[in-house]
C-alpha cells in the first residue's frame, strides 16, 4: 500500500482559536474540514513544505522557528495509508485570506467537532483540546 505523507498545521489566533479551510468541489472529500497544510514534495523537510503550502494557500509567511509539533495521525484509506504530522503555529505574518477558493473558518478547539472533517483529521482535535480548551 502506498504511504502519502502530508504535512498540516493549527494556526491559532489571538483569540486561540484554529483556522479550518473547506475542501473545495471537484478535490476528493471535497466540503469536509481541514487544517491547511498538503503533500509533501520529494526531498522538502515538513517545515519546508509547511511553509511553502502556507503563502500558496492562505498568503501568509512563516517562520519555521514558530512551527511546533503536536501530534500526528496515521489513517489507512482504501488505497493508501496517509501519514500527516500535526504543527501548532501562533505567529506568522501578513493577512490569512483564501487564495484557492476554499472557505475558510477560525473556530474553537472544542467545536472543530461540528464540522465534518476526513477521517485522517480526527484525531489530531483531542490534543487541540486539551492545548485551546
Amino acid at each position: 500500500m502506498k504511504l502519502l505523507l502530508v504535512v498540516a498545521v493549527a494556526l491559532v489566533d489571538a483569540d486561540n482559536r484554529v483556522l479550518i479551510a473547506q475542501r473545495p468541489e471537484g478535490k476528493q472529500l471535497a466540503g469536509l474540514w481541514e487544517f491547511p497544510g498538503g503533500k509533501i514534495d520529494p526531498g522538502e523537510r515538513p517545515e519546508g513544505a509547511l511553509i511553502r503550502e502556507l503563502q500558496e494557500e492562505l498568503g501568509i509567511t512563516v517562520k519555521e522557528a514558530c512551527l511546533a509539533p503536536l501530534t500526528f495521525a496515521s489513517f489507512a484509506y482504501p488505497d493508501f495509508h496517509l501519514l500527516m504530522p500535526l504543527y501548532i503555529c501562533r505567529r506568522w505574518e501578513g493577512f490569512v485570506q483564501s487564495r484557492e477558493g476554499q472557505a475558510l473558518k477560525w473556530v474553537r478547539a472544542k467545536d472543530l467537532r461540528t464540522y465534518p472533517m476526513p477521517p485522517a483529521d480526527e484525531p489530531l482535535i483531542p490534543p487541540l483540546i486539551d492545548l485551546l480548551g
